[in-house]
């Protein structure tokens, strides 16, 4: 759910399953990425909306997300048999998401599963290795697009987010890895037909994350957050477990 909605004593569950995939590539020397993926959802809860109980309960698809990843530092593109041999120090890289607004949305409804806007967002990745250990930092700008029909025809923009995520990651000799994530954002206020909602974001999160191997091909992960501080709407918990299969390069 947008975190930036009036809502108030919200009592909501979210269930989604992703299909994604990714491709990784070679780029002027520098390993790239990209990647696709399609959520569904089913959402029901209760909420107040101006001092009025609500109930909503709804399925459909959320908006689809593109991201294109480069690493122009510290990781060149290599073949599996090189990648094995490969010792991480310092590496450097960006990326851009697209959010279509392509998932299910009613113009008459408050909540929704997808957003009637386009999105996009920047990033900067900068990891560094030292043993078994990795410390990431990522700062990042989102920007959005107008939702032209919230409520019935108005106009509602928002202000960019800007975010920063930290890692830090410890890799077992056996494959599996575990991290502990914290992200802060700031910004994100939005307006409705120019007047604006006194609902600037200033919240931080915490997680944590674990993957483990199955075999050459397969892997699984599981992933958890939390609100940490909260100013406006994301005190909430994730709770998420992922399967990849990973086929090719050989």
């Amino acid at each position: 759910m947008d975190p930036t909605l009036p809502l108030t004593n919200a009592d909501v569950a979210v269930n989604s399953a992703t299909v994604a995939y990714a491709r990784t590539l070679a780029f002027f020397g520098q390993s790239a990425k990209f990647d696709i993926s399609v959520p569904y959802g089913w959402l029901s809860g209760s909420a107040a909306f101006a001092g009025q109980p609500f109930e909503r309960e709804v399925s459909g698809s959320g908006d689809p997300r593109l991201r294109v990843s480069y690493n122009f530092y510290g990781a060149p593109a290599l073949s599996m048999k090189e990648f094995a041999a490969y010792q991480q120090d310092v590496i450097v890289g960006a990326s851009f998401y697209v959010w279509a607004p392509l998932g299910q949305y009613d113009p008459s409804k408050l909540v929704n599963l997808g957003t009637n806007r386009w999105a996009y967002k920047v990033e900067l990745g900068i990891s560094k290795a030292i043993g078994p250990w990795t410390l990431e930092l990522v700062p990042g700008a989102t920007l959005f697009g107008d939702n032209t029909d919230f409520l019935g025809g108005h106009t509602r923009s928002q202000d960019p987010l800007y975010s920063v995520q930290a890692h830090v990651i410890y890799a077992f000799d056996s494959g599996i890895w575990m991290a502990l994530d914290a992200t802060y954002f700031t910004g994100g206020q939005t307006s409705v037909d120019g007047i604006s909602d006194a609902n600037r974001q200033s919240n931080s999160r915490v997680g944590v994350t674990a993957a483990m191997p199955i075999d050459s091909n397969n892997s699984i992960k599981f992933y958890a957050t939390s609100g940490l501080s909260t100013r406006t709407g994301s005190d909430f918990s994730t709770f998420g477990l992922a399967w990849q299969y990973r086929w090719g390069g050989m």
